[in-house]
This record gives structure tokens, sequence and C-alpha cells, in this order.
């Protein structure tokens, strides 16, 4: 794949002088290099180039697939995000591939800030900006992603009984006890109170600066999307604790009551299901290690 990755960068960059490409990581759709430590080449694990010129229908609207959308995204958030996003350098719609300048700071999950609440603030403008983004602008970049909490608690379910026996028994108690509760009521309902959202705001992607106690980024906007707010939210909670949860929200201009917290708690507990079955499945196993890691506090009981 690295030889891949030089005759990318000898065909868009051909001037570029290529001394080092090295793996930066992976997620569930993306592979991820580092060239010269000033660009990130992330690569899709299986790309589609029809992606590129084929739209999909949606509730309300169309939206673009693939590498084009992404491009075209990342543009439109750079214009009113209050944190720093990735600039595409150049992009292979047909090989799935964005490059773009790295930005600085170190992943919170490889690198913990030993004070995580200095980020909340930032976080909480941050939110801000993305959930009163134009919806209508924002349709035409990202699909609309409205589950029903009912299918996310039965995926959880079954995401849960391939990594049962991984965990504790005072664990399973934690997680058995979510899984037989009904899902919160008043979620947003329909289209309309969709906002744009990140929609996987972990801590694998806000990069910080752990000395200075700043955010210095925020990366793959993949998933982005029209959807419930709390689904930003829930990944903080799961991430950096309910404290850190609760200083964000009161940076935040928008309104999240009683039910958007208990929502919050419901994605992010589902989520770190989610990362349990992959960090112990298919995918790397720091991702099933940082659940573990936070699987007390984003099952507690709320007082």
């Amino acid at each position: 794949m690295i030889a891949d990755i030089r005759e990318l960068l000898s065909c868009h960059l051909p001037r570029y002088d290529v001394r080092s490409v090295v793996p930066a990581g992976q997620g569930v759709d993306n592979v991820v290099y580092e060239v010269n430590g000033e660009l990130i080449v992330r690569c899709a694990k299986e790309a589609a180039p029809e992606d590129t010129v084929r739209e999909v229908a949606l509730r309300e609207g169309t939206v673009r697939e693939g590498t084009v959308r992404e491009v075209a995204l990342l543009a439109a958030v750079a214009g009113f995000s209050t944190l720093p996003v990735p600039e595409v350098v150049f992009s292979d719609p047909g090989a799935g591939v964005i490059a773009y300048h790295r930005l600085p700071g170190r992943p919170l999950n490889l690198w913990p800030m030993p004070r995580p609440e200095r980020l909340a603030e930032a976080l909480g403008t941050f939110l801000s900006a993305l959930h009163t983004a134009s919806p209508e602008r924002m349709r035409e970049l990202a699909p609309l992603d409205l589950h029903p909490e009912e299918d996310l608690l039965r995926e959880a379910a079954d995401g849960y009984r391939s990594v049962a026996a991984r965990l504790s028994e005072a664990q399973r108690r934690l997680v058995e006890r979510f899984l037989a509760d009904a899902p919160p009521a008043g979620a947003p309902a329909g289209a309309s109170a969709a906002r744009f959202c990140h929609n996987d705001l972990g801590a694998e992607h806000l990069l910080a600066d752990p000395g200075a106690g700043t955010i210095t980024g925020v990366i793959d906007w993949t998933d982005a999307a029209l959807t419930d707010p709390a689904r930003d939210f829930a990944r903080i909670y799961r991430d950096l604790g309910p404290e850190v949860f609760e200083l964000t929200v009161s940076g935040y201009d928008g309104p999240l009551d009683d039910a958007g917290r208990a929502r919050v708690r419901f994605h992010a507990r589902c989520a770190l299901v989610e990362d349990l079955a992959y960090g112990f499945g298919p995918g790397p196993r720091r991702y099933a290690d940082a659940a573990l890691a936070h699987l007390d506090h984003t099952f507690a009981e709320h007082p």
C-alpha cells in the first residue's frame, strides 16, 4: 500500500519530494498514512469509483456520496468552524483518497490530557457553531441520519453478545441493566429537528496540545450528518467523562434539557458497546481497551 501512496503523490504532486511514508492508524472506514511528517493521506478501505458521480436519494433531497462530497463538506465546514479542520491538498475520488496538511497536536485517545476540563469551553463553542449551521445549506453535503433508538439498542445488544465473555461480572451488570431499559423518550421529531453534526466526535478525532491545554483540530468528517445533536455530545461524555460533558454544555448556545441529556447518555453507551465489539473483533485492540477504561462512568446510574 505504501507503494500505491507514493504513486498517488507522484501523480498529484509531481514536484513533491517524498522522503517518508508511514502508517498513522486506521478506523472502521479508512487507513491513514503520514508523509514527510507534514501530509496526511487517508484512504478508504472500500473505494467505489461510481460514488463520485452517483447521488443517493434520502428522505429529503439528495446528497453526493464519497470523496467528492467530503471534499466539498470540509470546505464548507472551514467557513464556520471555530476549530481547525483539514485543508485538502488533493483528492482522488476513484481511489477514495483525500490528502491534507497535517494539523498540529496529537489525538486525545493516544495522548490523554491531565486536565481535560480545559477543553470544555472550546468544545462548547465549536458545537454551537456546528449545530447552528444552516440545515438547508448542509443538506446537499451531509446525509440525514435519524435511525430509531430502538434499532440502535438492538444493535448494541447484538454487539454486547459478542463481547460479554470479555467483561467482568460487575461490568456485565452495568451493560445489561442498560440493555434491559427502554430507549429514552423525547428524541427530535423528524428531519426538521436534525442539525449538522460531526457525528463521530470521539477522542481519536480530537487533536490537542497537552502542554497548552488547547484543541488544535478536529479530523475525520466521514460520518458527518444531519442528526440529533446529542450524538456529538455522546462521545465527549464517553471519552472525556460526565464532568467535561457538563462543562461543555455550559458553554453551548443551544438547548439541551433533561431529555437531551438522557439521549446523550443513551448514545454514549451504544457507542461504547460498538467500540468494544470493534476492538475485540476486526479492529485495533486499543478501541476495546479505551471502552473498558470508560465503561464505569459511561454506564453509571445518573443521580
